[in-house]
């Protein structure tokens, strides 16, 4: 269940927002990732929340481990941070639906969680900051409705490529989508030719997915339409795997903004990805923690809607995102998000790349 109550404000206002006072010397916040296959968490969150915090809570530690996209190393992680003394432990599940272990001994530990993009199912929380699931599948779907009225065929043929099953933000992102895409398909516009969740987020499975859809089907599929850059990126490597070249086949559906990404859409092999500025959320995310460090618990100014886990309405932040496409890709680099030199490293030779060199 997703409930609104007001909008956040956007970026300037989020990057200057007022800090909490300075936390007690050695206070550490763990940072748990959930895998190495997303690979923002390690490059970019971590990066940009431990220098949000340390503005906010100077004499905070952060420390950061990976669960390896294993819950049971998760729970142990988090079971090890608590015996190391935690004040707090930020918590990007690595499987939403194998979390109530980890939840429950914090909560036994009187260790304060903030979960962080990901939902964590069955246990107690203080806070989520996430981008808002269903805005994100709402700009996917429309984006791929659009895409799909180009198409000058009766019957456009669409694989629809999900995210981990079960998880709060892959049922928001197709409930999104789908306000866009039943219509079509209830009018014969759109067949959903092969559709799978993909275990994990792991790109490998999608791209496994993909080139086995391109096969049942002997190659006649128009659209691949992901949830993030790991499904969509096994799209365009199932492409490239089986010969195809830049713009023979739709790729959409990218989340996150991730460079390998943004590579693809400049090249043409993936139309967009929806950009969810990761400094924004960092940011949002030190200011909860730096308030939870000095004894003020989650500012309220800051919650704006409510998850429930299926254990509690987990206060939200809920943050704004946008569609990146060849057309906008400056509002990556303008957001500090990415340079021009990071997103244009081996392909200057793309229109894009060429039109923007500095």
């Amino acid at each position: 269940m997703i409930t609104f109550k007001r909008t956040l404000p956007l970026l300037g206002a989020a990057l200057l927002a007022t800090s909490a006072p300075a936390a007690m010397a050695e206070d550490k916040v763990f940072f748990l990732l959930p895998n190495a296959t997303t690979i923002r968490f390690e490059s970019r969150d971590v990066p940009f929340f431990t220098e949000a915090l340390k503005k906010k809570a100077p004499q905070a530690k952060v420390i950061a481990q990976n669960a390896q996209g294993d819950p049971a190393r998760q729970q142990r992680l988090v079971e090890d941070a608590i015996t190391q003394g935690a004040k707090v432990i930020v918590y990007t599940s690595a499987d939403a639906n194998l979390s109530a272990g980890s939840l429950a001994a914090a909560a036994a530990a009187k260790v304060p969680v903030v979960l962080y993009d990901h939902d964590a199912v069955g246990g107690k929380a203080e806070a989520h900051v996430v981008f808002d699931s269903l805005s994100v599948g709402k700009a996917q779907g429309q984006r791929a409705a659009e895409l799909i009225a180009k198409i000058s065929k009766p019957m456009v043929k669409v694989a629809r490529i999900k995210g981990n099953q079960g998880e709060y933000g892959t049922g928001q992102y197709e409930a999104g989508q789908n306000e866009f895409l039943k219509p079509l398909i209830a009018s014969g516009k759109v067949k959903v030719v092969c559709e799978q969740y993909t275990e994990n987020w792991d790109p490998v499975k999608a791209q496994s997915f993909a080139e086995d859809c391109l096969t049942r089907n002997k190659g006649d599929v128009d659209v691949f339409l992901g949830m993030n850059d790991g499904t969509t990126g096994g799209a365009v490597a199932a492409l490239i795997s089986q010969g195809y070249k830049p713009g023979q086949k739709i790729v959409t559906g990218g989340q996150d903004a991730t460079v390998e990404a943004l590579r693809y859409i400049a090249q043409g092999w993936q139309d967009n990805s929806v950009l969810k500025d990761l400094k924004v959320e960092a940011n949002y995310a030190a200011d909860v923690v730096a308030s939870l460090l000095a004894g003020k618990g989650v500012p309220q100014n800051l919650i704006n809607g409510k998850v429930n886990n299926k254990f509690m309405d987990v206060p939200a932040v809920f943050l704004p995102v946008s569609n990146i496409t060849a057309s906008n890709m400056g509002d990556v680099v303008k957001a500090g998000v990415w340079t021009w030199a990071q997103i244009c490293q081996g392909i200057q030779k793309t229109p894009v790349c060429q039109a923007n060199a500095k």
